[in-house]
């Protein structure tokens, strides 16, 4: 049988890095997932498309791992990105490479990715957006909890206390302790209520528990961009 013929998909660079003397090694984000692709005569026209938050159709080729890219071209526009907006679509591209399974396909996290890409372009409030990003990224992937229900399917209670099990979901528990959720916070979330009290910082806790065991210990090197002057 002849080979097929590859074929192009939309796709976002998330990461690139010198390769031999003039290529790039370059990690993607497509539908199809995360994919790894040496980029031939970076230093060229090609090198200056293969850059973050541009959306890209590329033909990728091989069968192993390590793809090459064939053809690529701008499919639309990049989105322009300063300031905590900048250094919030770095951490989102840190977060996939880092959790997203080589070449395993996940449409719904393309797509999220590029909406809160043009939501970041368009200034709109950083905080809602990254939360949103992190807790579909999680349930997509596999590692959701339900947010309105405890882990024995109870529903949360408003005065109630909770506190994360990585593993299965959301404990009540009736003791104080570090870092517990109140329920009011919870089904704040749950209703992506961010005008209630307390709700984003609650949401930022809960998703740097859900995240880290995932990080296996790692901590995200953009993260840090946010902490400087």
């Amino acid at each position: 049988m002849p080979p097929t013929q590859p074929t192009a998909q939309p796709a976002y660079v998330l990461h690139s890095r010198a390769y031999r003397e003039s290529s790039a090694l370059v990690d993607f984000l497509t539908p199809q997932g995360r994919l790894r692709a040496v980029l031939r005569s970076a230093r060229g026209k090609a090198g200056t498309l293969a850059r973050p938050f541009v959306p890209l159709e590329v033909e990728f080729r091989g069968r192993g791992e390590l793809k090459n890219v064939g053809r690529m071209e701008s499919n639309g526009v990049a989105a322009w990105l300063n300031g905590e907006a900048l250094f919030s679509g770095l951490y989102l591209n840190e977060l996939l490479i880092r959790l997203l399974p080589a070449e395993d396909p996940h449409p719904a996290v393309f797509d999220h990715y590029a909406a809160t890409l043009l939501a970041l372009a368009e200034g709109r409030p950083l905080e809602p957006l990254l939360r949103s990003f992190e807790w579909r990224l999680l349930d997509d992937l596999g590692y959701g909890f339900a947010l309105n229900t405890d882990l024995h399917g109870e529903p949360i209670a408003a005065d109630g206390l909770y506190r994360l099990q990585v593993d299965a979901g959301l404990e009540q528990v009736y003791l104080l302790q570090p870092g517990l959720f109140n329920g009011t916070e919870l089904l704040a979330m749950a209703e992506a209520d961010w005008s209630a009290p307390g709700a984003l910082s609650a949401a930022k806790r809960l998703m740097r528990q859900a995240l880290a065991v995932h990080l296996g210990g790692r901590p995200l090197v953009s993260r840090e961009l946010f902490r400087k002057p």
